[in-house]
């Protein structure tokens, strides 16, 4: 009988506790717990290593919210960082890092909102906390044939903030394309964290010069922020620039104070 290793991670330990023992009275069910995000990821790490790596998560959609934690915006963690502790965010590394290990969101109350983050981050189920045994198995076992499980009831919002989700990114990539190739390198760097002085060394410019570029790109954009112009970015799918390279990606050297790629 081929078995299924599941890792619960809620940092409710009562209930991670009885999950699991519940769980583990399956005859074709492995399953340990984690208290939390990084204790999950060094479990996973572990299993991996010893070769017997997990095949579903279900994970606390408020894990980390009891000791403070915040669910971010945009989930963009790898799994090996332990500072990844709430939920969407650790869906998010591990679908990133593990493809083959399956997450399940375990929730106390609909959201739609966050179902459809859930699912964006890479989760293929959303279930309450509160559904039967068998209700969570049939989910466990569906996922494993690449199903994915959403309440009925959830059904109508998630595909309503999927589809907002889609039209936001679409008007973002139109402002975007709206950028010059150089503006575009420019929001590139702010989008990896640098500063204006930063912008300047990296594209051999000058600051004010750089100062121009970040007024252009925050007014065709449409924000008032580095902050907000960041967001609008990573829903376009603007990435940050890549570490030692200059524009479009590509070796920059400077000749004779010309900027030769």
């Amino acid at each position: 009988m081929a078995r299924i290793r599941v890792l619960v991670v809620d940092d409710h330990r009562i209930f991670a506790e009885s999950l699991a023992a519940a769980l583990a009275a399956e005859p074709d069910v492995d399953v340990s717990a984690a208290g939390s995000g990084p204790a999950a990821l060094r479990a996973l790490e572990r299993a991996a290593a010893e070769g017997r790596g997990y095949d579903v998560l279900l994970v606390d959609a408020e894990l980390g919210a009891r000791t403070g934690g915040e669910l971010p915006a945009v989930p963009a963690p790898r799994p090996e960082e332990p500072a990844a502790v709430d939920g969407i965010a650790l869906v998010a590394g591990v679908r990133a890092a593990r493809p083959g290990v399956r997450s399940v969101v375990l929730a106390e109350k609909d959201d739609p909102r966050a179902a459809a983050r859930a699912l964006q981050a890479g989760a293929s189920g959303w279930v309450a906390k509160d559904c039967s045994l068998q209700r969570l198995l049939s989910v466990i076992r569906g996922v494993l044939r690449d199903e994915t499980h959403l309440p009925p009831a959830l059904l109508t919002g998630v595909l309503r903030e999927l589809t907002t989700a889609r039209k936001h990114r679409s008007e973002s990539e139109r402002l975007v394309e709206s950028l010059t190739p150089r503006e575009r390198e420019v929001l590139r760097c702010m989008v990896a964290g640098l500063g204006r002085k930063a912008v300047a060394e990296r594209l051999f410019l000058s600051p004010h010069t750089v100062r121009t570029h970040m007024q252009n790109v925050l007014g065709k954009l449409g924000v008032h922020s580095t902050l907000a112009a960041v967001a609008l970015a990573r829903r376009a799918g603007v990435g940050p620039a890549d570490p030692g390279t200059g524009p479009l990606g590509r070796d920059v050297v400077e000749r004779g104070g010309q900027l030769a790629q």
